[in-house]
């Protein structure tokens, strides 16, 4: 199981959010760069940077991202915003993966022809509130269950999902083992990223017990709750 910390940037600062609610965030830093080297110098497998801005329609944080990107040697993957085969393009030349949410579920075409250009580079966010995918920002349904999205873009040859729980998100509530441990039984060839609630040690422990490819660390990593050290040490 991979260990992931997220970097999540609202104009500039690192933060994170409950929910998603912007409304509702800490600060916990304003140099997303001395951050991301922070977590690579702990054993980060990868980076999880997520421009909230532009995930909200509010702007963007590319020159921060594009710092991460030259400050660190380990994979970077981006989300957030990415709506348009422009952004995607452009976030593909710069990354090592793409987390595409809102564009997938209104243009798979798309996504199929990204993923046949670039395999293994594009993941799919599925941000499920009782098991229905949201998108915008958290701000619409998809009208599509967890278990289907995953078999629509398998068949489009995307086998990298970013599960996260929205009602668990921020929360330290602990991850929705169930619903984890449902999508990775679904299908042999989904490689499922747990995110959202993770609160402990132990459920880093659940998370890999439920058999996902790798592990998003948040509010408890930055609030002192578990390290990147421990859980690479059980991962």
């Amino acid at each position: 199981m991979k260990v992931i910390p997220a970097i999540d940037i609202i104009e500039g600062s690192v933060v994170r959010l409950v929910k998603g609610d912007p409304q509702n965030k800490i600060v916990y830093g304003s140099d997303p760069a001395e951050m991301a080297r922070k977590w690579e110098a702990a054993g980060a497998d990868m980076l999880h940077v997520v421009d909230l801005d532009a995930a909200f329609g509010t702007g963007n944080n590319t020159e921060s991202i594009d710092r991460i990107l030259s400050a660190v040697k380990i994979p970077v993957q981006i989300a957030g915003g990415i709506r348009t085969p422009e952004a995607a393009k452009d976030a593909l030349e710069k990354a090592a993966r793409v987390v595409i949410g809102t564009m997938a579920y209104g243009e798979p075409e798309t996504i199929k022809r990204l993923a046949k250009r670039h395999p293994g580079k594009i993941v799919v966010s599925i941000d499920q509130a009782n098991g229905i995918v949201m998108i915008k920002g958290w701000k619409e349904s998809a009208g599509i269950k967890v278990t289907d999205a995953i078999s629509q873009f398998i068949a489009l040859d995307v086998n990298d999902f970013l599960l996260t729980s929205i009602e668990r998100d921020g929360t330290l509530a602990g991850p929705d083992i169930q619903t984890l441990a449902n999508a990775v039984a679904f299908s042999e060839k989904a490689r499922i990223i747990a995110s959202g609630g993770i609160s402990s040690l132990e459920d880093t422990i659940k998370v890999k017990s439920a058999g996902c490819a790798a592990v998003i660390l948040g509010k408890a990593m930055y609030d002192g709750k578990v390290s990147v050290e421990k859980v690479k040490a059980i991962a």
